[in-house]
């Protein structure tokens, strides 16, 4: 088996955390790899001087932003990613320092199982498409003023925001953006996605949950500059005046490790702070 070890380079206890868990995978008779550039520090071989299909697990060292990072620029790796968190808790990044040994012991037994958690895609017809496994965001930009933004849902007219943007995010990116700009939590393994307003011109402009199965359209219908179309932040691209923003689920998925250890809706307290009497 080979796993491959991600630190970011941004934590200051990642690179030495990495090394402790190299040791600890090797004693176990594991492979470890990581990326080129960070192999060397940490004792492990390069990604690059191994089979790809053989790497079972990406682990990263960070948080919520290392794994997203990674899920863009490693998508082509057929691997589950493992979170564990070095910063405050995250949704993804969920394996806290403390608990690391047990939970990579738990990896290593096979106590776990794979999430595979949706992925949206989004294109303008003109650059290469967007996949985001948090949220498409479409942002005014540069431009001065609100923007106007048409919806239709398998063809069908919804409405027409006049708002800073749109965002569009998956069950696991509602959490994100969108829950900041007023939208709803959605359990992350549901197959749906939810679009939200952002800073609506009229209040009546709520949030709207769909299955996955739809096929979203985005206007832009304002004469303005054009706008700004985000993958989690990460990839770009820009919507013309006129041009229409395709947003559909995307043929590949976001595969999670869930070891079971770290339950869901505990995590969810946790990070938005609620202090309700248990039971």
């Amino acid at each position: 088996m080979i796993i491959a070890l991600f630190p970011n380079e941004q934590k200051k206890q990642s690179f030495e955390l990495a090394i402790h868990i190299r040791k600890f995978l090797e004693e176990q008779g594991i492979t470890v790899v990581a990326e080129d550039e960070k192999a060397e520090k940490i004792g492990a071989m390069r990604i690059t001087e191994v089979d790809h299909r053989q790497i079972k697990f990406l682990i990263t060292m960070g948080g919520d932003g290392t794994i997203l990072r990674l899920s863009h620029r490693y998508n082509h790796l057929d691997a589950g990613i493992l979170g564990i968190n070095l910063g405050h808790l995250g949704f993804m990044a969920d394996v806290p320092a403390a608990d690391i040994y047990p939970s990579l012991t738990d990896l290593l037994n096979g106590a776990y199982t794979i999430e595979h958690r949706l992925v949206l895609e989004a294109s303008n017809g003109r650059q290469n498409p967007l996949h985001a496994v948090n949220d498409i965001v479409i942002h005014r930009a540069s431009n001065y003023s609100l923007i106007e933004l048409a919806i239709q849902v398998d063809g069908a007219y919804v409405n027409t925001f006049v708002a800073d943007g749109i965002i569009i995010a998956t069950p696991n990116g509602s959490t994100a953006y969108s829950l900041a700009a007023g939208g709803p939590i959605l359990s992350p393994t549901l197959q749906g996605l939810v679009i939200t307003p952002i800073c609506p011109h009229t209040i009546s402009n709520r949030p709207i949950v769909l299955t996955s199965d739809h096929k979203i359209e985005i206007q832009y219908l304002s004469d303005y500059d054009p706008v700004d179309v985000r993958a989690d932040g990460l990839e770009a691209l820009e919507l013309r005046s006129g041009e229409t923003l395709q947003v559909k689920k995307s043929e590949r998925t976001f595969k999670l490790v869930n070891l079971h250890r770290h339950e869901y809706f505990s995590t969810l307290r946790s990070k938005l702070g609620w202090s309700g009497k248990l039971i």
